[in-house]
């Protein structure tokens, strides 16, 4: 990659009892790209997602943001384990969109957006209000500021929780298919809102099902199945000429 390297996965296992989801992923994205994961369920994508951000904390191999191990910290020529709060630090610099929005129900759009810059990066509540109001414009929902979430459509909801995942300023943004919990007439919202993000040179991964947004928006498409990348390339290499048999059966079902 001509550009610098800014996630960068090695050799990552994880199981759950005797269940092997992750089977020694190696994965580099670059800075400022888009990556696609695709895949049928169950393929490890979305817990690849978590351990990405020490979510889920692999077995073996290990995650680093910008050079820089996510979980561990070199001590010694060694990797040793970083306490809690230096992970919950470092996961700061991280942004995660999940499917089912996980707003706070009893705070305010505005207040969604503003609580984590306040306690986390403890900005100044006026500057983090301030900016929080940019975010809420820059996703179209300015006029919804003081709405409560449950008032406003899936779509919305969303939305509001990529602007809170943006007010902290990460250095790359995980959205776990954003639009999975979506009425069908409110995908095309929240599709738009990556789109944009994804011209401003926002670094993303994105697990989602919406083909035509991956041949859009990725510079790389990967695709997964039983716990490892089976292939991965541009959109048009992957999704027209893929060279796995597994990748083909996969796409003849959803295209």
């Amino acid at each position: 990659m001509s550009a610098a390297v800014m996630v960068d996965v090695r050799g990552v296992h994880k199981s759950f009892g005797r269940l092997d989801v992750l089977r020694g992923v190696d994965l580099q994205v670059a800075a400022g790209s888009v990556t696609v994961i695709l895949g049928p369920s169950g393929s490890g994508k979305s817990t690849l997602l978590r351990a990405v951000n020490h979510l889920e904390k692999p077995d073996r191999g290990h995650v680093a943001i910008d050079g820089e191990p996510i979980g561990y910290r070199y001590t010694g020529g060694k990797l040793r384990e970083r306490p809690e709060r230096e992970v919950l630090r470092r996961r700061t610099g991280i942004g995660f969109v999940f499917q089912n929005f996980h707003l706070f129900p009893h705070l305010t759009v505005l207040e969604n957006i503003v609580e984590a810059p306040v306690h986390v990066l403890k900005r100044p509540r006026a500057k983090a209000r301030s900016s929080a109001l940019e975010l809420l414009a820059r996703v179209g929902l300015a006029e919804h500021a003081d709405a409560y979430p449950g008032r406003l459509s899936g779509g919305q909801q969303q939305r509001v929780a990529i602007a809170r995942a943006l007010a902290l300023e990460p250095k790359v943004l995980l959205l776990d298919e954003p639009t999975s919990a979506l009425d069908p007439e409110l995908v095309g919202e929240v599709l738009d809102v990556i789109r944009d993000l994804a011209r401003t040179g926002t670094t993303m991964i994105v697990v989602t099902h919406e083909i035509g947004f991956a041949r859009e928006v990725a510079d790389t498409v990967v695709f997964m199945d039983g716990g490892v990348v089976v292939e991965q390339g541009p959109p048009a290499e992957i999704l027209d000429r893929p060279r796995h048999e597994r990748t083909r059966a996969f796409l003849s079902k959803v295209l």
